[in-house]
């Protein structure tokens, strides 16, 4: 039987990974189910990740290196000339028009690092990173931290209810959080 040379197999598994966990959540995911996704042999995905974790790592880290999750693509899109609130608004709304499909997905490697260890360090490095870039545009660091928390928390309500995302209750919230008076629109 001759070896076929496939560079692109690593990879292709960890897409379908991130398929998997994206459109069916993490329960659904196994070296047979990630295989069959990837068209691979089963034996290629126990070859390159030992563990499921180990695949959930190489999906996180990758999952957060992407453009669209980058969270420096959303720092600079903040601007000093937009208020805080105002910016992130945005940024969330557009996020969130993306679908819950790519939201889900992130929420699901992020809160699996409750259970996996191995996948602790990276999902604390995206809070830090969230909180470092922030941290940039408001008055301090427990500032920046508040922000993530009620992002996050504003990000998980619109994946567990069927409300279309408001946009002035974010912004009220938001603005609540950085001491603005009033609800702004």
């Amino acid at each position: 039987m001759v070896r076929r040379y496939d560079p692109e197999r690593r990879q292709r598994i960890i897409d379908a990974a991130i398929r998997i966990v994206e459109l069916k959540g993490i329960a659904a995911l196994s070296h047979r189910a990630v295989a069959a996704e990837a068209d691979v042999p089963l034996g290629s995905t126990t070859y390159h990740f030992a563990s499921l974790d180990e695949l959930l790592l190489a999906a996180l880290e990758q999952v957060n290196s992407e453009p669209q999750t980058t969270i420096e693509s959303w720092g600079s899109r903040l601007s000093k000339d937009v208020p805080l609130a105002d910016g992130l608004t945005a940024v969330l709304e557009d996020y969130a028009s993306e679908g819950r499909g790519r939201i889900r997905l992130e929420y699901e490697l992020y809160l699996a690092a409750l259970r996996r260890p191995l996948l602790q360090p990276v999902a604390a490095a995206w809070l830090d990173d969230m909180v470092t870039v922030l941290a940039r545009h408001t008055p301090d660091l427990p500032t920046a931290r508040a922000l993530v928390a009620i992002i996050d928390g504003l990000l998980l309500q619109h994946l567990l209810t069927d409300r279309p995302f408001d946009r002035a209750e974010v912004r009220a919230a938001l603005g609540r959080v950085l001491g603005e008076q009033g609800d702004a629109p």
